[in-house]
């Protein structure tokens, strides 16, 4: 998603397979946040991508400002009445101060400055807002296919990974994060996917397509066959642990 000016773009390139093929949030999530916030009357969702968790915060909030430094993730976003999109970076949003109840960064706090964006935070966000970041994990089918997806995520992809990703990995705690932590719930997403559903989340991937364009060659082509004769007929449960790190952003 976004980043700063002249943010690594790793995703309006597949902004319509982004749109169709990510996994969307669980309705707890955002029952979560709506119950931490102080108050219910504005959100942004910061770095929004396609707006799926833009939806889910309009259930609860009665304004919610959805940005992206993507113009194409934003052309994929689903109106609303209650969303206002826009186009700007994370970091140079031209918000008043002291103006969010909630801040929501989904999958998309690695790519930040985190110093410029965490002083953004800080004067748009009300003194006893919270600022939520959310990530998911690597996805979990059966033993058998989260083999054949491991040997997929890091040996094939493992040199075409940004090394931002590492974030995701450290479950964002090893960002500097100048704010009260909150406790968290152990959540998790949930999909009902066939085996084609999973492909094409994975040709969603920032470093799918980084190493076909570095190398001119498609990794998913020696990883299909395996992963169809694993998956079998139909759909299968697919599931993600959800990273959740959160903040009150003054006392």
């Amino acid at each position: 998603m976004s980043g700063e000016s002249g943010y690594k773009d790793n995703f309006s390139a597949v902004a319509g397979g982004y749109a169709r093929h990510r996994p969307a949030y669980p309705d707890a999530l955002f029952d979560w946040l709506a119950a931490v916030a102080p108050r219910r009357e504005a959100a942004w969702d910061c770095a929004c991508g396609n707006g799926q968790a833009s939806i889910g915060l309009a259930a609860h909030f009665d304004h919610v400002r959805a940005t992206d430094a993507s113009a194409r993730q934003i052309e994929q976003a689903e109106p609303h009445a209650k969303i206002a999109y826009g186009v700007a970076a994370a970091e140079h949003t031209p918000f008043e101060d002291d103006f969010f109840d909630l801040i929501l960064v989904a999958q998309a706090a690695h790519w930040f400055d985190f110093h410029a964006f965490f002083a953004k935070v800080k004067r748009v966000g009300r003194r006893d807002g919270v600022l939520a970041l959310a990530a998911y994990e690597l996805h979990r089918v059966t033993p058998e296919i989260d083999a054949i997806t491991d040997q997929f995520y890091e040996p094939v992809l493992g040199g075409y990974w940004q090394p931002e990703r590492r974030h995701i990995k450290a479950g964002y705690r090893d960002i500097p994060f100048p704010f009260a932590d909150i406790a968290t719930p152990d959540l998790f997403m949930t999909a009902e996917w066939t085996v084609e559903a999973c492909a094409g989340y994975l040709n969603t991937w920032s470093s799918v397509s980084r190493y076909r364009k570095e190398t001119g060659k498609d990794p998913l082509e020696g990883f299909i066959a395996p992963m169809r004769a694993a998956w079998g007929e139909g759909a299968r449960t697919v599931r993600w642990p959800l990273i959740l790190r959160a903040g009150r952003i003054a006392a």
